[in-house]
């Protein structure tokens, strides 16, 4: 006698039917959806009107402490890539599905409910859609913040040489000089003279620095820019 083969399908199927009928299981599926959607719909909300300043209350013991940071160590970040930390109502983008999972994965662990959160983006973000790499933090207390997720693209790797003459005047001043040199050495000898020298070389290298002087001036002032100190944590735009 040979025995018939196990459908795997069929027992599922015999086992659910037995449990609970077809309608009970997809009115089951629709109450979670609908529940699901409700939190979605609620952390939205949060995110797009966050005014809380008060720390949320985590259960330490069930903390990864690699996604703990203090202020400073934010601002310092900030400061070197040029990037803001800002409430998340000013932020642009589009928060992905697997940020909110992980919000409500938090909020269940803890038993509580997140609030202040705050997006450390590029300037742009908080102004239009883009794909740079913002990160989400909520407050924890005395100036600690906790990283809830991060998603999109890194960001460039040389973008913290690309915006070191923004982060002072020091900065600005020698990043100018330094350009004025290497432009001036692009000048092809004896293009305004026959003689080369030492003192024509001075003379086009002053040339060069007021030119760049007066496009990093045009640049800085006409267009509202600041260095990065001063727009870390500011919400206007010509901060």
């Amino acid at each position: 006698m040979i025995l018939p083969s196990t459908n795997i399908q069929q027992k599922l199927n015999k086992l659910r039917n037995n449990e609970s009928s077809g309608d009970a299981l997809l009115q089951e599926i629709r109450n979670y959806l609908a529940r699901e959607q409700k939190v979605d719909d609620r952390i939205k909300n949060q995110l797009k009107h966050t005014g809380q300043t008060d720390p949320n209350h985590f259960h330490f013991d069930l903390l990864d402490t690699e996604r703990i940071y203090h202020l400073e160590h934010i601002k310092k970040i900030c400061i070197d890539y040029r990037l803001r930390f800002l409430d998340s109502q000013y932020f642009k983008g589009e928060l992905p599905q697997e940020a909110l999972n992980q919000i409500k994965k938090l909020e269940a662990q803890h038993q509580i409910q997140l609030g202040g959160y705050k997006i450390m983006a590029p300037s742009k973000l908080f102004k239009l859609k883009d794909k740079d790499d913002p990160l989400l933090f909520v407050p924890m207390g005395n100036n600690y913040f906790y990283l809830v997720h991060q998603w999109g693209n890194d960001l460039h790797p040389l973008r913290k040489w690309l915006v070191w003459p923004f982060k002072g005047m020091v900065n600005l001043v020698l990043f100018t000089l330094l350009l004025s040199y290497l432009t001036t050495l692009l000048v092809p000898d004896g293009l305004f003279s026959k003689n080369n020298s030492t003192a024509e070389f001075w003379i086009i290298f002053f040339f060069m620095f007021k030119w760049i002087a007066a496009v990093v001036i045009f640049y800085g002032f006409a267009l509202g820019k600041n260095f990065n100190p001063a727009i870390w944590n500011s919400k206007y735009f010509n901060a």
